[in-house]
């Protein structure tokens, strides 16, 4: 059963052939577009790779990448074949190529539209990433005269005050960690004893933050040590006082960043597949009136151009089949290769 079956006068063909080729000119741009935007959001992951635990979320980019140069070959052939429909004696030396060439492109489209989704899903894989990567920046903030994490330190002070959060889920998770080396630690002070000893990991725990948890925007001068302390400071109250440090975590704040950023990417891709699925289509219609054309005399003879020349499942299948035919000759021949017994020994 054809699919979509449409009447082409020589007229509309040569109106397909020419606003086609204008189309695919305008996909290639978009190609480099897509291209461009997985390499943006390739680098401002690298950007963070330190609070990262996994590089899971990297497929995201990575796809846009291949998709997007693998949408400039595409693009480029379909305006050569544009050009050549113009003239219905040089069309058919294309006929051998497109049938491989549909395939190919359909992949990279649908392998597009994965990606597309691929960036609204991802929520989950990057705040599992996030949430044991900020753990570890923090645990080893103190670190910084071991190799491998001199700059964790940094890192992390740069972080909170770019993104204007504190600690992973919020600035108590300070509280649970020894983030001031020993080696700024006067041993003999009763004040560090006592912490020491008070805890059971001999680690030096205080109700503090680091400085770049301060929120500048506070009236008050920053308080970030013995924050749960009323006592400590004047016309303070802990649990009622709107404190002068960030209170959002840093991975609520990453996550929001990078959601934001793919959810854009990814609207803007869908509008690429779009176009991309355009092209394909209006091509497929003008290859199909094109071959009615020939062996004609008469090349300005009305045809007839369709999507699909049988159903769906059976076009489906005929790609496929060839596909499955080789993947079974390749088991065959690796199992026969394996029970071939070896020469005999005397």
């Amino acid at each position: 059963m054809v699919v979509m079956k449409m009447k082409f006068p020589f007229q509309k063909r040569v109106k397909l052939a020419q606003g086609l080729w204008l189309l695919s000119w305008c996909a290639t741009v978009a190609g480099a577009t897509t291209f461009t935007l997985g390499c943006l959001l390739k680098t401002e992951l690298r950007r963070r790779a330190e609070v990262m635990d996994n590089t899971d979320i990297h497929i995201v980019p990575n796809t846009l990448m291949i998709v997007g140069l693998a949408s400039l070959g595409i693009n480029y052939f379909a305006s050569k074949i544009c050009q050549d429909a113009l003239d219905a004696g040089r069309f058919p030396r294309w006929k051998n190529f497109l049938k491989p060439y549909f395939a190919v492109s359909c992949f990279f489209t649908v392998l597009m539209l994965l990606a597309v989704i691929m960036s609204y899903a991802m929520k989950g894989s990057l705040e599992s990433s996030l949430k044991a990567g900020l753990r570890n920046g923090i645990r080893f903030y103190k670190d910084t005269d071991t190799p491998g994490r001199c700059f964790q330190k940094q890192n992390i002070d740069r972080l909170q005050m770019e993104f204007q959060c504190c600690g992973n889920n919020d600035f108590r998770d300070w509280f649970e960690v020894q983030w001031i080396s020993n080696r700024y630690l006067d041993f003999s002070s009763k004040e560090v004893k006592d912490r020491i000893k008070s805890n059971v990991d001999g680690r030096y725990l205080v109700d503090g933050v680091p400085f770049s948890c301060c929120n500048p925007r506070s009236p008050r001068p920053c308080i970030q040590y013995r924050l749960t302390n009323n006592s400590a400071h004047y016309n303070y109250d802990y649990q009622t006082e709107e404190l002068n440090i960030y209170l959002r975590g840093c991975r609520e704040a990453l996550v929001n960043y990078y959601m934001g950023l793919m959810n854009t990417i990814g609207a803007g891709v869908l509008s690429v597949f779009l176009l991309q699925a355009s092209v394909l289509v209006s091509l497929r219609f003008l290859q199909t009136a094109m071959e009615a054309v020939a062996g004609k005399e008469n090349t300005e003879i009305e045809t007839e151009g369709y999507l699909l020349e049988n159903g769906v499942k059976e076009t489906m299948m005929e790609y496929l089949n060839p596909v499955l035919t080789f993947l079974l000759l390749k088991n065959q021949v690796q199992e026969g290769e394996e029970t071939t017994p070896g020469p005999a020994t005397t």
